[in-house]
């Protein structure tokens, strides 16, 4: 049951407020910072228990979802540029996917990344339109919206599966023979069965009808695991909980219009961050959640 992840008295406490909508949230261990984007605002920023909020880039791409590598790399989705970049620990810049075959992505918009390097990124259109502030006006130049890997020795860049929707957010399992990844128009979640190589199988629909993929009313979007394997996924309502095998096992409410995205962090990863429409929350659970072996952490 829920109750045992969140404990009888788990509350969200909010961290920030009066953002335009928040996304992206990524957790530096060493910094004890949760890094995260304002897409309509353009910005990125960071908070922590002892400074707060700070700004770290302003212009920001309307970059969105953002993963730490295990160099501790930053690897960012950028709406405006239609990039995926890596920001390392010096500052240096790295641009890691930015075309396909030829033509330009569509609009990065989430990113996870294994723990041998593999980056794995979804492709929508969301951030070819203007509307919202959340990306800028253009006509897509790929006929396709995909889930890409990028090869972690080459930087190769291949489109592993192109029947979506309009594919969102993305996780691993823990043991990372699994890659979820949501398509928000059709309200469901794949599971892709990932190879040693880091291709990935077909996939199977580990839960559908999250919700009906209208963004008014709440839709899948950002994803995490737990180191049990519970996926915990936006949807209608706050977020949803499934266990390994697909059952839902409750829904944690948030009081917001929409929940857009959620990591853990802290000092035993046991603290859930999570991107709700303007604001960023923080509830203590009693599962951590799962990441990647990050330098020297």
């Amino acid at each position: 049951m829920l109750d045992d992840l969140l404990g009888p008295d788990a509350a969200p406490e909010r961290l920030v407020e009066g953002l335009g909508f928040t996304e992206g949230p990524a957790w530096h261990p060493g910094e004890r910072r949760l890094y995260f984007s304002d897409v309509p605002g353009d910005a990125r920023w960071r908070w922590g228990e002892q400074d707060g909020l700070e700004l770290v880039a302003r212009p920001a791409q309307m970059s969105n979802g953002s993963a730490f590598a295990p160099d501790l790399s930053l690897v960012v989705c950028e709406h405006a540029t239609s990039r995926v970049v890596a920001w390392a620990p010096d500052g240096a810049v790295r641009i890691l996917a930015s075309a396909h075959q030829g033509r330009q992505l569509n609009s990065p918009n989430d990113v996870c990344v294994a723990s041998d390097g593999t980056v794995y990124f979804t492709d929508p259109t969301y951030g070819r339109s203007a509307a919202h502030g959340h990306g800028v006006d253009r006509p897509p130049e790929l006929d396709v919206r995909g889930l890409y890997r990028v090869d972690p020795a080459t930087g190769a860049l291949t489109c592993e599966h192109d029947g979506f929707d309009q594919p969102n957010g993305l996780c691993l399992s823990p043991d990372e023979r699994l890659l979820y990844v949501n398509d928000t128009p059709r309200a469901q979640v794949l599971a892709f069965p990932r190879r040693p190589d880091g291709r990935l199988a077909t996939p199977r629909v580990f839960a559908p009808d999250v919700g009906d993929g209208r963004f008014e009313h709440g839709i899948v979007d950002g994803m995490a695991c737990d180191v049990h394997g519970n996926l915990w996924t936006t949807g209608p309502g706050g977020i949803w909980v499934f266990d390994r095998r697909g059952a839902r096992l409750g829904v944690l409410a948030f009081d917001e219009p929409n929940v857009g995205n959620l990591t853990w962090g802290g000092r035993a990863w046991d603290e859930l961050f999570v991107c709700a429409t303007g604001s960023v929350y923080r509830l203590r659970t009693r599962v951590a959640g799962h990441h990647v072996a990050l330098a020297g952490h």
